[in-house]
């Protein structure tokens, strides 16, 4: 470690600040590193990674904080490290060009550039002595063979350029159920049938996954998807993937069984999951499924709120350097805090004095059972068991907070947050929880005061009272979903609005000229080597599957044929590509559900509407947008005023009579 700092001294992001006082001469990404590579004609190193990446931490101990190391980099190289969660514009460029070059990726990411920013070599971790040798031979490359490394830059750009290239496509026939069948068919080949996910491990939740099966297995009326997505819900939230004793999820599961799990937990893994089990809850009415998402709103309320009402962005793997040592228990310590109960809830949670994992003598709580199981096997009443489950829950995390706590990453990103507003106002609704919808209001309210540039866009990030990084399309896309969720809450028409006025930004700064899909940058942002489009649904969805349905939704609530249209184009040139892999287009797939089924638009109009939404609010109904209120300019309200409550049901342009029951209006649906 170096007494004096680098560069990063002066950054915002805590991955960044983590790197501070490495002797490496770190930059951070911007004009003044980038100009000095050019002045120097020094070749640019870029380290990509972020605060809750295991590999990251190590290769910082290994060769980052080492002198030799070091000495190497900072002679031949312009040194430039990069949160990804803060530019994942970066990112997204060189991963694809380690990906080009090994055929996969991952972080850390370690992508070695010309002085203009070409990628030239990289991979993801080194150990110390091969790093050391791979920078000597790069720099040596540059100095002996300079027009033999630009020929190398000329070839990977042009691949970086040209990947993803997605073709317009006119829709000539309607869409149908076949279309469906073709996508869930094959996909149905990877269903773990015993242990829920996918027959793989590591297991990720992939939460937009199992939110389409849920749809689809209701709208397709289809056995298969509607087992494997409950099964899949119900092994995530009694194993050790869910944090038994605080609640949320941490990343991914080691194993096929969601019982070890990478330990970090992040925001936006834990937004969309939450959105999932309420509307898992709704669809199925498990209890386990509301326990886990008020569980994990709970958390976040305790662990992940910032004094500004925003959302933290991440918590890490590792406390005092070893890896999930904050989350596990020894069975002595299990046995003193569960008292004369202990061997009943040894059993429930799975605690041995071996320990249930690699490290000796420790246990990841976990469960086999719901309560209903649990106690019937053991002759409780199931309220007795919760009863005790629950007092035992308050001492555990008790004693856990007076640990060490793994490091947390405070900044806040417009799009996670997005995220966890949508969840939280999701579960407003499901739940019938005021708290969940104030907090949901006061993040956004919150970015809507100070996430707006000077010229009306949004900003990316927060820390420290500043935000500084212009919004992404991600940003943009989720935010603009979130402000649609807090509409079906509040119905008022602010939300809309504002949603309405960043997608005008949207066409303006992120369309393609070229094609439909919209890039991930925006025309007025840094100009970096390449603009990509953001296609495939991964961890999470992505920006564009997103934008299209918010596209599809204000076209309705507006009456906008052009978004309308516009969402149909984006839809139509990617259809022909989901079949071929399901599962990293199923947000995609969501939009297809609803153009065969169509989207119900459910009108209420009169002076006393609250009771008719409240039941409404608990009818699983996947493919519908709602709209209430009085003296309302939205075109599906117009002409419906009323004093007693009616409910309109339209589809495709057209409407049904009104109706004065939700229960004639759930008639009119099915």
């Amino acid at each position: 470690m170096n007494s004096e700092p680098n560069h990063l001294i002066k950054a915002s992001s805590p991955y960044l600040l983590q790197h501070a006082y490495n002797p490496v001469n770190w930059f951070e990404w911007g004009e003044e590193a980038l100009q000095k590579a050019r002045d120097e004609q020094k070749l640019i190193l870029v380290s990509i990674g972020y605060s809750a990446c295991h590999w990251c931490h190590v290769m910082e101990r290994e060769s980052f904080e080492n002198h030799e190391v070091a000495e190497v980099m900072n002679r031949h190289f312009i040194c430039i490290k990069v949160d990804r969660e803060e530019r994942p514009d970066i990112d997204q460029i060189y991963m694809l060009a380690i990906q080009l070059m090994t055929g996969s990726g991952g972080w850390p990411l370690n992508c070695i550039c010309l002085p203009d920013q070409r990628p030239i070599y990289g991979g993801t971790y080194f150990k110390k002595d091969d790093w050391i040798n791979i920078l000597s031979h790069v720099a040596g490359l540059w100095k002996n063979e300079p027009d033999k490394a630009r020929q190398y830059a000329d070839r990977l750009t042009d691949g970086i350029r040209n990947a993803e290239k997605i073709v317009p496509n006119v829709k000539t026939a309607e869409y149908t159920k076949e279309d469906l069948k073709e996508i869930i068919e094959p996909w149905k080949r990877y269903f773990d049938m015993s242990e829920g996910g996918y027959n793989r491990a590591p297991k990720f939740p992939l939460p937009n996954n199992w939110q389409f099966m849920l749809r689809y297995s209701h709208l397709m009326k289809d056995d298969a998807t509607h087992v494997s997505a409950l099964l899949t819900l119900e092994k995530m939230a009694l194993g050790g993937i869910y944090d038994q004793i605080g609640g949320g999820f941490a990343r991914y599961s080691v194993d096929e069984d969601w019982h070890v799990p990478h330990f970090e937990k992040m925001l936006y893994d834990n937004g969309q999951l939450i959105s999932l089990y309420a509307e898992a809850y709704l669809y199925a009415g498990m209890p386990l499924f509301k326990q886990v998402a008020q569980e994990s709103i709970e958390w976040v309320k305790r662990e992940m709120t910032s004094p500004e009402g925003l959302f933290y962005a991440a918590l890490d793997a590792d406390s005092e350097g070893v890896e999930g040592k904050f989350y596990v228990w020894s069975s002595e310590e299990f046995e003193v805090l569960a008292g004369g109960d202990h061997l009943l809830l040894a059993e429930y949670f799975n605690v041995t004095e071996e320990g249930n994992w690699e490290e000796e003598q420790t246990n990841i709580l976990l469960r086999r059972y719901t309560d209903e199981e649990f106690a019937e096997a053991r002759g409780l009443a199931v309220h007795e068991l919760q009863h005790k489950v629950r007092l035992l829950k308050e001492s555990l995390l008790e004693q856990r907070s007076g640990r060490v706590r793994p490091g947390l990453d405070d900044k806040c990103i417009t799009a996670w947050n997005a995220m966890m507003i949508k969840g939280l106002a999701e579960s407003a609704n499901v739940f019938g929880e005021q708290s969940y919808y104030d907090m949901a209001v006061k993040a956004a309210t919150f970015i809507l005061d100070h996430l707006i540039s000077p010229t009306g866009g949004l900003y990316r990030n927060y820390k420290g009272g500043k935000a500084s990084i212009p919004g992404f399309l991600d940003d943009y896309a989720f935010f603009i979903e979130a402000l649609l969720s807090l509409y079906a809450v509040d119905f008022q028409e602010k939300w809309l609005n504002e949603a309405k006025r960043l997608t005008e930004i949207v066409l303006e700064d992120f369309s393609d000229p070229d094609g439909p899909m919209l890039f991930y940058t925006s025309v007025t942002g840094e100009s970096l080597i390449a603009r990509k489009h953001e296609l495939m649904d991964n961890v999470i969805p992505a920006s564009n599957s997103v934008m299209a349905q918010n596209l599809q939704a204000l076209g309705l609530f507006f009456d906008e044929s052009v978004y309308v249209d516009k969402a149909g184009a984006m839809l139509a040139a990617i259809q022909p590509q989901i079949k071929t892999y399901g599962s990293a287009y199923s947000n995609w797939a969501i939009q297809l559900l609803n153009e065969v089924f169509g989207i119900n638009e459910i009108a209420v109009a009169g002076n006393e509407v609250k009771s008719a939404l409240e039941e409404l609010n608990g009818i699983y109904i996947p493919n519908k947008i709602t709209i209430a209120g009085t003296n309302s300019a939205l075109p599906l309200l117009k002409d419906k005023q009323s004093i007693e409550t009616k409910i309109y049901i339209c589809r495709n342009k057209a409407c049904q009579l009104p109706v004065l029951s939700v229960e004639e209006a759930i008639k009119l649906i099915n």
